[in-house]
């Protein structure tokens, strides 16, 4: 499954996540790119990606294509347990 958001309106995350782990946060990835602007992902979310001219942009765009992501999984009956593990490591000197 892969949900991509382009530019438009914002979802309300609160009623969308309503009943689905809603409390849990999710870490996106903002990375700049050469031509401009900023891709996003979220890398516990496979497929989950967007992009944006700005980083305010981006992260408008992360924030809608989360909500459509969270609510493809709800219609489908998914989870967003994935059983990914993250940990940060100290880089070495």
């Amino acid at each position: 499954m892969t949900w991509k958001a382009e530019r438009g309106h914002r979802l309300d995350l609160p009623d969308i996540m309503n009943g689905m782990e809603s409390g849990r946060d999710v870490e996106f990835v903002f990375e700049p790119q050469a031509e401009g602007g900023y891709h996003a992902y979220a890398p516990e979310l496979p497929g989950l990606h967007t992009e944006g001219d700005s980083l305010e942009e981006a992260t408008a765009n992360a924030e809608e294509a989360l909500a459509l992501y969270v609510e493809g999984l709800r219609e489908e009956g998914g989870s967003l347990q994935t059983g990914i593990v993250r940990r940060k490591l100290s880089m070495p000197a």
